[in-house]
Formats: C-alpha cells, structure tokens, sequence
C-alpha cells in the first residue's frame, strides 16, 4: 500500500507535503548498482573487468542478486550496464560522475565524504535578495569551480546575497551553455566535478553568499541521451523546441517523475545549495492532477525541514500566469519565485529603442510604468508578438520579490546574433540608468556575469560536439535561425569554433579603470542602498506609485520616503517632485545633477534617487 507521510516543520508543526502520497516503489530501488531498467529483458553490471547478471525486481527495477560479490573497493569504480546483451556498457543513468564523457563508464562518488565547512550558514530567504547569475565555463580563464571560488571575495564586496549557476550537469563535449546536459545526476567533469561543486558551495557559504543552481528538467541534449535504453523517460512522438518531452504523464511515468524529484533534492542534501532556477517550465508537459512543478515544492519544502534551513524553487515563465507563484495550499503551483521577461523588455526597449518581435509592445515609458506598478505588462492585453491575448493579472498584495528581474542574462544576450551585451550600444549614463531600475525596483534583481563593470566581452552561443553531423547541424541551424529574424548571417559566429567560447569568457582587467570602474563602484552603492533602505525592500506589487512623461522622457518612481529619479532624454531637464522637498540625496549618477527644494535638475541620461524623512 502507498502510505502518506507526515513530516514536520522546524517547530514541530506537520508541512504540507503529508497531502500527497507516496508512489509504489520496489523496496530495494536505494541499494547499491539498483537500476530502473524496464525496457530491458536482460541486465548485467560491469564493474571494473568484471561482470555481474542482475536479477529483476519489482516495477522494473533491477538489483544485484544478495551476495554477489560487487561492492566497491576502497577507491572509486567505473561501472556500467549492458541492456539485453549489448557488448557496450551504457552509464548509470543516476550517475554521479562520467570521468570519461557521456559516452563512458559511470564512476562511484561517496557525496558524504566531503567535510563541510558551513555549518555557520543557516540560510537566508529569496525575498529582498541580489542575485548574480554566472557561467562557470566563462567566468573566469580557467572556467572551473577552484578558478570561481578565487572570485568569492569579489562577489561578496559587491553586496551580493546569491550566486545562481547556469548548468553544471554532464554534457557532451568540453564546453557548452549547460542546457544540453543527458546526465542530470552527474557534474560536468571540466569543471572540477563534484567534489569541486562541493568545495565551490562550502566557499560561498563562508562568504556568506547563497547558492541557486540552474536545472533543466524539460529536454535532454542531442548527444549522449541512453536514458530511453532503459525505461520510458520520453513521450516518443511529442516534442518541444528542444526535443521530446519529458514523459510526466504517460504509462511508466511513475518512475520518471521520481528521477526528476530525486534529482532536485540532491542539489540540496548532496550539494548543500538553497535554490533551484527551473528552466523553460512552459515546456514540462503534464496533464495530471498533482503537476510536476507542485509535487517538487512539496518535496522542497519538507526538505528545508529535514535540513532547517530555507529552500526555495523559482521557474523560468513567460507565461505571466500568477498561479505559479500561488501557494499550493491556494490551489497554484507554490513556486516561490519567477523570471519575469516584460520587466527586462520594457527597460531594453526604453535604452536602446530597439523594437522588433516580441519588443514591439514595450516600445513606451508607459510600459515601463505599468511593469513597476503591476509586475506583468501583458496581463490579459494583447501581445502582438504572439497574435493573442497574454498574461492575467497578479493580486496587488503578491509580495514584489516573487519576480526575478534583470536588465541583461544568458538568455537575452546569447541569443542575440553576435552576442552582444549593453555595453556595445548604450553609453555610460545609461548603463547606469538600467542599474539603478533594476536595483532600485521592489522585485528581486538579478544580475549578469560582467554587467556590473560594462563588460566588453561578448556572451555567444558556443557548443563543442565533437560528431561531425551535429557539429554542422548546430552551425548551420543557428545561421537559418537569425535568418528567420532578420539579422546579418554574417555576423552570426560559428557556435563550433573554439575561439567562440574564448571571446565569451570574462576579461577581469576591464573592472579596475575608466567607466567600468566608475560603473562598479555604482553597483557596489546601489546594491548597498538596498541592503540599508527600508523602503527599498519589501514591498507589494502593487506598491510603487510611478510617474512619468513619454514626451519629455523623464520617470519618477516612489518607493515609500525614496524618490527615484531617471531622466531618459538625450538632454538635461528638471523634474518636479510631488509631495513637498526630499531631505536628503542618497544617490546620483551624474555630479551634474541638482537637487534644489523641490525640483531635480538632470544631465542626460542620469538618474538621482532622493529620500524625506517620512512619506507624503
């Protein structure tokens, strides 16, 4: 019989979880080389030069018949498994560590025996929290965790409370996005593996910085995929943009939902991290009455439980549908957090003036208002990118941390033809206008490797298949891509070419003079502020009150006592403060700007953020 648990919060009080029961399960499936294998007639474990039949138990799982003699040895073992007489070992699809590549033997990895050194950090909540979103690949030269950790003290001068990492999972190839990951238990060796993911945690923790780890439970990458050898992980014949879904669903999914659930608790219990990012949850296709997405809070939160600290999930969504930030006890999905895309458009839109596809209906400081007032801009209007209505509307009272914004991120520069981040086209006074938006809004702002400096150094697509099918095909894909949208194939680099991921990577020597220097010390304040000013913390979507002037170009947003000024046009202009004289200048991003009784006088392109004593 399936049986309920009944966990309990750190005051003794049942959580949530107790609601849902847990699946039929073979009571053997945690021993030892124990595999999900129902596809498979005929199952036998290669462990070092040795070969073991393995005997069927229940569910379609398989185990090592009691006895036999196939325990690892003091060090660690390279192992896998021959599906129905195959004379090529596949690996573990719960494997931990593929020294070889994907297409290699799996290796054992003891996750215990790492001795934790943070067992001063008790956590902290996503709410009024910075994140900096990074690629360990391309952060530093060396693009491994050891290299990432050399950079900890950096992160936390800046002020920053979270570090989330783009996918660290086992990929094909030496260097790639993260997103084409086929091992989704195991770290990607040329990063340091998992005993460097460990090191990279512990360090951060001490640093008192907090760790989000980007996961992808929606399609696994073109090369290295054997997880369909061994059991129904995909619905054949249903696909997203990427590749088929995942089966969540459909006959044996059971066992599939259980892979992805186990999968996200690791990251907590083995990896000590305090936060999932859920990519592309549009595209995780479940039709059942507990969705993949609820089952996963459930599970997180009686996991913070278990590890008395604070745990949160945040989705990747553009479909600005509030029930994903809903509680579960109010029937939505109880993700705590969310990407939000229309606060990123509406600020790009508005610095840049580009206005193509899906920036088309941004194309205003009016916009920009409602996304600062409302949270979502299309919640319910048209989107005339899509052709349709879009969005609904989120209570006034949701409490504005819930969206993650940012004005830049992996996706927004990667996926432009050449990569390009603000810096090539905005200057320094506006750059600063964007860090004062994204860091003085009431959500929770997310930052891009470099961008707090300005960066010079691109962020490209690169990939390094080394089949030569999908070393063309990705080439020549990216190319019709960017065809289709109207850019310059020639501008377009070669995702393949080596010397694509090297322009990517950070040049750390841009920080220390010039603009960059005057742009970080910017951030450094900013990111300060938040952290001091009450009133720039905490508030409800429906909180700020903005105003603004689309002809003159010029915005004031009220966060409670604090005035952010922003000045959008080409040439210096005064803005009249409503509400009686500021008594104080927290902050300007222009020595030229004036604060005088009621009126703030702005160079262009600037911005000055102002403060009474008590609100109007």
């Amino acid at each position: 019989m399936s049986k309920h648990r009944q966990d309990c919060g750190t005051d003794g009080s049942p959580v949530a979880f107790s609601r849902y029961p847990e699946p039929e399960r073979d009571p053997d499936a945690g021993r030892p080389f124990s595999v999900w294998a129902p596809r498979a007639a005929r199952l036998e474990l290669q462990l070092g030069r040795h070969r073991y039949a393995m005997e069927q138990g229940s569910g379609g799982w398989w185990h090592l018949p009691e006895g036999a003699a196939a325990e690892p040895g003091p060090s660690e073992s390279d192992y896998g498994y021959l599906v129905n007489g195959s004379s090529t070992p596949l690996p573990d699809p719960r494997s931990r560590r593929q020294p070889h590549g994907v297409h290699g033997l799996s290796r054992t990895f003891d996750a215990k025996a790492h001795r934790w050194n943070d067992r001063g950090w008790t956590g902290r909540e996503l709410a009024d929290g910075v994140i900096y979103e990074l690629h360990i690949g391309s952060f530093t030269p060396d693009g491994t965790f050891d290299a990432a950790i050399d950079r900890l003290p950096y992160l936390a001068d800046l002020g920053i409370d979270f570090i989330e990492v783009l996918p660290v999972n086992a990929f094909n190839g030496t260097h790639n996005w993260g997103y084409d990951g086929v091992l989704w238990y195991a770290i990607h060796e040329a990063y340091g593996g998992p005993a460097g993911y460990q090191r990279f945690v512990d360090v951060a923790h001490r640093h008192g910085i907090g760790v989000i780890q980007d996961v992808v439970y929606n399609h696994l990458g073109p090369s290295g995929n054997y997880l369909p050898r061994f059991g129904p992980y995909l619905t054949e014949g249903a696909s997203n943009t990427w590749g088929e879904f995942l089966n969540l669903d459909g006959p044996g999914s059971d066992e599939v939902r259980e892979y992805i659930l186990d999968n996200s608790q690791m990251w907590f219990t083995d990896y000590h991290v305090d936060g999932l990012r859920v990519d592309a949850v549009h595209a995780l296709k479940d039709t059942r009455a507990l969705h993949i997405l609820e089952e996963m809070a459930a599970r997180t939160e009686a996991t913070a439980a278990v590890v008395g600290k604070p745990l949160f999930l945040i989705a990747e969504s553009d479909l600005n549908d509030p029930r994903m930030i809903t509680s579960r006890a109010a029937h939505g999905l109880g993700m705590d957090g969310q990407w939000s895309d229309d606060f990123h458009h509406a600020v790009h839109v508005n610095l840049t003036g580009e206005t193509g596809g899906y920036y088309a209906d941004f194309d205003s400081l009016g916009a920009l208002a409602k996304v600062l007032t409302d949270g979502f801009f299309h919640n319910g209007t048209y989107s005339s990118f899509r052709g349709r209505h879009h969005g609904r509307p989120l209570d006034p009272a949701t409490p504005a941390w819930r969206l993650v914004v940012c004005t830049q991120n992996h996706d927004q520069i990667g996926n432009r033809a050449a990569g390009d981040r603000l810096t090539a086209t905005l200057s320094h006074g506006q750059l600063a206008l964007a860090a004062v938006l994204n860091l003085t809004s009431p959500f929770t702002p997310m930052l891009f490797m470099g961008e707090e400096y300005a960066a010079t150094t691109p962020w490209q697509f690169f990939t390094s298949h080394p089949e030569p099918e999908l070393d063309e095909a990705t080439a020549e894909g990216r190319l019709r891509e960017f065809e289709q949208m109207g850019w310059d194939p020639d501008v377009v680099p070669n995702p393949q070419d080596p010397e694509t991921f090297r322009r990517s990577k950070l040049d750390w020597a841009e920080a220390e003079s010039g603009d960059s220097a005057r742009l970080l010390a910017l951030y450094r304040q900013l990111i300060g502020l938040r952290h001091e000013v009450g009133d720039l913390r905490g508030s409800t979507v429906g909180g700020p009150a903005v105003e603004y002037d689309d002809g003159a170009r010029w915005l004031v947003m009220r966060r409670g006592s604090v005035r952010v000024v922003l000045n959008f046009a080409g040439r210096e202009q005064s803005v009249r403060l409503a509400g009686g004289p500021p008594e104080r200048t927290l902050l300007t991003t222009d020595p030229g700007a004036q604060v005088a009784d009621e009126e703030v006088t702005l160079p262009a392109f600037s911005a000055a953020i102002v403060q009474r004593n008590r609100d109007a």
